[in-house]
């Protein structure tokens, strides 16, 4: 029988409920019971004892929020009556100790990816077009159309056959999808990325956007780019290439790049492009896959649309598997810094590193000022969703969020744009925009994102699969077409955290060795949003 209730620390005062709950109904949690209030949704929180105003709000054994009137015990908290409140941190107080997981059955663990000159292994395979700045994106767009119709010749979807049918007056079923593959090239992807960025602001978000298209191409998923340069904008063709050296010092990938300003007419430029693109994708194409230890996956750990079950359904079984991964000696990336509010002091103290601690404590001093002077805070991070699913303040959402990085040391702080350089946990300062921080985890180095959501999101990327983790199984249900993985049978106590995070490792597996595609994939969801700091000008 599925638990109503339940307590995700000893030390909270708040109890999640895990179905929805009648005002008058009484609940029993261990030996206790409960008389609710009010009526308590799935996914919302009630208090386990009564509250005056002023009193901490306790969640995943810390602090995250204040009531700001009083709240009997067994009645619901809101908007209303908590508002947001987080712990101070100062610096490292302990140095936390880590037991790792056994590894035993995956040290031997394989998955079939392309093996890259430097020693990354990628899970795709990907020839990239992209711009320096947003005055191409139009030339951008027409090679994929070029590409796509004469190389992959990519079949009419289902949309494209429903206004056939209606063009021509006719039933829809008539139409059928045609089933071949008819790709020029078996072995590769072409992908294209436009963006708004590369002139017009500051300087600084112009260098920000050439060391975060570094990292695009010096990704083990890319086997090489096209790169198109107007001439005249602030992200000249040298910083992005000396991004890529400081990146990748011995960078052997070929790598194209054309400036309309010393390239002629747009139709001259196009000739040279396609052709000499042509040449080096039919190269590139000649990479196979070939069996790589797990260790050498780098995955990103993120969560977007998320709701009062990711923080004890999907984001623990993230943890778990971010734990596995540093048993392995693989790699995992933690970030979007407005969702670890609140959450500063376990992650400090499970820096390996005093400055490493001393830098994440920095990074995140400086966005939240950033923030603050732009009139907003941390505390507005929660979306009207979040809020209405049960994470009603930041520093709750955070230390569910926070889950996602498990238990390990943290061997590495990296700011935007950096690439990721040591195994086990690293922290990396993002948003948590979902485009904007799946976005920046790509461009630092990881080859599989995992995107945990309660809501549900389509967000995709152009290089790297992206597994959609739901928490709950009627979200899975509700929209197949978007979840890969569901993680809500550890709310109804089928399947524990430590099941669900290797069944997930073994999914993981089949992504990256090319024997499942990702339903974002599917979609063809290619989103891209580089993080701009600044103004423009």
């Amino acid at each position: 029988m599925q638990k109503k209730v339940l307590k995700v620390n000893p030390k909270d005062n708040v109890a999640v409920a895990l179905v929805d709950l009648k005002q008058g109904e009484t609940v029993t949690l261990g030996d206790l019971s409960y008389d609710l209030i009010k009526d308590t949704k799935a996914k919302h929180k009630f208090v386990t004892e009564d509250l005056s105003t002023g009193d901490s709000i306790i969640m995943y054994g810390v602090l995250v929020g204040k009531a700001n009137q009083v709240i009997q015990k067994g009645e619901v908290i809101t908007t209303e009556n908590v508002k947001h409140q987080s712990a101070k941190v100062e610096g490292k107080t302990e140095t936390t100790s880590w037991a790792a997981p056994n590894v035993d059955k995956w040290k031997d663990k394989t998955f079939m990816g392309y093996y890259r000159e430097d020693g990354q292994v990628g899970t795709e395979n990907v020839w990239l077009f992209f711009p320096l700045v947003f005055c191409e994106n139009r030339n951008v767009e027409i090679l994929k159309d070029v590409f796509e119709k004469e190389l992959l010749f990519e079949k009419a979807t289902k949309h494209q056959l429903l206004l056939r049918s209606l063009i021509n007056n006719s039933e829809t079923e008539s139409f059928v999808e045609e089933d071949h593959d008819s790709r020029v090239f078996k072995n590769i992807d072409v992908k294209f990325i436009t963006h708004q960025g590369g002139c017009g602001g500051i300087r600084q978000d112009a260098e920000a956007l050439g060391r975060l298209l570094a990292g695009y191409v010096n990704n083990p998923n890319v086997a090489g780019a096209t790169v198109l340069s107007l001439g005249c904008q602030n992200l000249q063709v040298q910083i992005f290439t000396d991004a890529l050296e400081k990146i990748s010092p011995n960078n052997k990938k070929s790598i194209i790049v054309y400036e309309q300003q010393k390239s002629g007419t747009v139709d001259e430029m196009l000739n040279g492009i396609i052709k000499d693109s042509y040449e080096s994708i039919k190269q590139a194409n000649e990479i196979e896959r070939k069996a790589a230890p797990i260790s050498k996956l780098v995955l990103g750990l993120e969560c977007g649309g998320s709701d009062g079950f990711s923080g004890i359904s999907a984001n623990p079984v993230l943890g778990q598997l971010s734990d596995l991964m540093a048993g392995i000696g693989g790699s995992t990336i933690l970030s979007e810094f407005p969702e670890l509010c609140g959450v500063e002091q376990e992650l400090v103290n499970r820096c390996v590193n005093e400055n490493d601690a001393e830098r994440f404590l920095q990074l995140m001093k400086d966005f939240e000022d950033s923030v603050v002077a732009a009139g907003s805070g941390f505390d507005m991070n929660p979306s009207p969703g979040n809020i209405k699913d049960g994470l009603i303040t930041d520093a709750m959402k955070s230390a569910g969020a926070a889950k996602k990085g498990g238990s390990s040391p943290i061997n590495d702080v990296l700011d935007f744009t950096e690439y990721i350089k040591e195994p086990g946990l690293n922290l990396l300062c993002t948003p948590g925009n979902d485009v904007e921080c799946t976005t920046a985890l790509v461009g630092s180095g990881s080859n599989v994102v995992l995107f945990t959501t309660g809501l549900g999101t389509p967000t995709g990327n152009p290089v790297v699969p992206v597994v959609k983790i739901s928490s709950n199984t009627s979200l899975s249900e509700r929209m197949p077409d978007i979840i890969d993985f569901n993680t809500g049978d550890v709310i109804t106590g089928e399947k524990t955290i430590d099941e669900k995070a290797e069944e997930l490792l073994e999914f993981i597996i089949k992504v990256a060795s090319g024997e499942v595609k990702t339903k974002a994939a599917i979609l063809n969801q290619n989103d891209f949003i580089p993080w701009r700091r600044g103004v423009s000008l």
